[in-house]
């Protein structure tokens, strides 16, 4: 049976002013990781009582980001 993972929003009242286009949470669910139509890479940090801060930013891609995965170990 899959466990319910509760839908999680990345701002406030009003959304931010670049497009997220792709979402990927860790497996220990502590990190979410968007990327955005302007090319940049979030890392954001995701307490056990889903509050939400930033973390890091990437800049440098030319394109969107449109697909996030995780390397193996």
């Amino acid at each position: 049976m899959k466990a319910l993972v509760p839908a999680v929003a990345v701002w406030g009242r009003t959304a931010p002013s670049h497009s997220i286009t792709a979402v990927m949470i860790t497996d220990d669910q502590q990190t979410i990781v968007t990327g955005s139509q302007e090319g940049q890479i979030c890392f954001w940090d995701l307490s056990s009582d889903l509050q939400i801060s930033s973390k890091e930013i990437l800049f440098g891609h030319t394109a969107s980001v449109t697909c996030l995965a995780k390397a193996r170990e």
